[in-house]
């Protein structure tokens, strides 16, 4: 084959084709090089993004509430669906990759024309190592030393790009949450029934301790109880009146021995705050003209039915021990705190201040109890070891063993009066004609349900 001749047009054309070639050649690998590293400074900044963001404490999140900041405003706004926000993050960081990727793949294609097999295997390993390492490790390390200062230079970026990710966002959220019903439930269901299963064959094994049997017990039915079934009720709310004095209130605190005590105006339906007895401790020596009303910290209210379980949860995320429990009209009907919840699972817990000798029921042989007419229905189910819904059918909106006897005889019965329902038998043994006071149970095997009158 001849050389090409510079004097010849046809070879001056290929000549001049071949260098306009190779010189666009080496700036689209100029620019692919470019791309490849400003897309994995990208990668970074989302990586980064999505570690600083959720990697907030609780005392930088308070912080940003009460900021004037812009960017401290758009962090709030992202966090309040933080599922939301991580996906917008996850795609916009795997779109950036996917990008990466791309342009290593088209930068060895320059580099070697056709691609086999190995090379491209090998030119994604080595991306893929690029984006790992660069684009993921580095960036979260960083980011977990500082969350705050990072996510207020990435959160305007991301408010810019969620109108672009929002349809593509939703279309996963709707595709993730179908697949959690329809398959996260039955899980769920499964895994209660085996669980349940393993309490069955824990409480009928003679080496299992009446302690065990009891937390276990806790345990499974931890998510089911409601706040009504193990509240105090109003009855026996002990609340101070804002009316008093601070020399009349100290004696009502030695008296009564409580770190938290509810306060009020009018009466225990609307209670106005909640005292912290420690808060007191620099004042002990101020006379009657001490507002000690404005020490007062804000109650914590919840409905009746809410679940101890998501209360639990609430109790940690908002660090109170208490909550007002209020009914559908809004009205007090009771009181519950952290401690009641743990003792659902671990069983009571005594401090100085509780009185060891308080007998809520006697037991008289193995399936005959007396209980104060008081008593929660939870806290008899747990004693006397029976099913939690054993009175779900007749108590009605009853949660005490002296509701449930209302509740089967449509009135205030007599002391000496009996009644059955199931396999109990239960016998008045003192009532008044306000209330009944004190009952005794039988837990028989009887299934006919009849009234006796003595």
């Amino acid at each position: 084959m001849g050389s090409l001749d510079p004097g010849d047009p046809l070879s001056y054309s290929l000549l001049q084709f071949l260098q306009n070639t190779s010189a666009l050649l080496r700036i689209e690998y100029i620019a692919a090089i470019v791309g490849c590293m400003i897309l994995l400074l990208l990668s970074a900044l989302a990586s980064g993004a999505e570690a600083a963001f959720f990697s907030l404490q609780e005392p930088q999140l308070e912080k940003l509430k009460h900021s004037t900041h812009t960017a401290d405003k758009q962090i709030t706004r992202l966090l309040e669906d933080p599922r939301q926000l991580l996906t917008h993050i996850l795609i916009i960081n795997n779109g950036i990759n996917v990008g990466i990727i791309t342009l290593f793949a088209y930068i060895a294609w320059l580099l070697f024309g056709s691609l086999t097999i190995a090379e491209v295997v090998g030119c994604m390993l080595f991306a893929t190592f690029f984006i790992v390492f660069f684009g993921e490790v580095l960036p979260k390390v960083y980011a977990n030393k500082r969350p705050l200062s990072i996510a207020r230079r990435t959160a305007p970026a991301i408010v810019a790009l969620r109108p672009l990710v929002q349809p593509l966002a939703k279309l996963l959220t709707a595709i993730s949450s179908w697949i959690e019903n329809k398959y996260g439930a039955r899980s769920y269901n499964h895994t209660m029934q085996e669980l349940k299963h393993s309490l069955d064959v824990a409480l009928t094994n003679e080496e299992t301790s009446p302690e065990e049997r009891r937390i276990l017990r806790g345990v499974v039915n931890f998510g089911s109880i409601s706040v009504r079934q193990i509240m105090r009720p109003r009855i026996d709310i002990i609340a101070f009146r804002s009316t008093l004095t601070l020399p009349e209130l100290l004696p009502e605190i030695t008296k009564w021995g409580y770190s938290r005590v509810p306060v009020y105006t009018d009466s225990t339906d609307k209670i106005e705050g909640i005292l912290y007895v420690k808060d007191l401790l620099p004042y002990l020596d101020k006379g009657p003209e001490f507002k000690w009303q404005e020490l007062l910290r804000e109650p914590f209210f919840v409905p009746d039915n809410k679940r101890i379980a998501d209360l639990f949860e609430d109790f940690k995320d908002k660090h109170v021990h208490m909550a007002i429990v209020l009914n559908e009209y809004g009205a007090t009907t009771g009181l519950l705190t952290l401690e009641d919840i743990v003792e659902e699972i671990v069983g009571e817990i005594n401090d100085e201040f509780d009185e060891d000798d308080e007998i809520i029921y006697t037991q008289l042989d193995k399936n005959t109890f007396i209980f104060d007419a008081k008593t929660s229905l939870h806290d008899f189910c747990k004693i006397t070891e029976v099913p939690f819904n054993a009175f779900d059918e007749v108590k009605g909106e009853s949660e005490s063993v002296a509701g449930l006897m209302l509740a089967l005889f449509s009135r205030i019965p007599k002391p000496g009066e009996t009644i059955d329902y199931g396999r109990f038998h239960f016998t008045i043994e003192s009532a008044d004609s306000k209330r009944v006071k004190r009952v005794k149970i039988n837990v028989g095997s009887k299934k006919k349900r009849y009234h006796q009158v003595d």
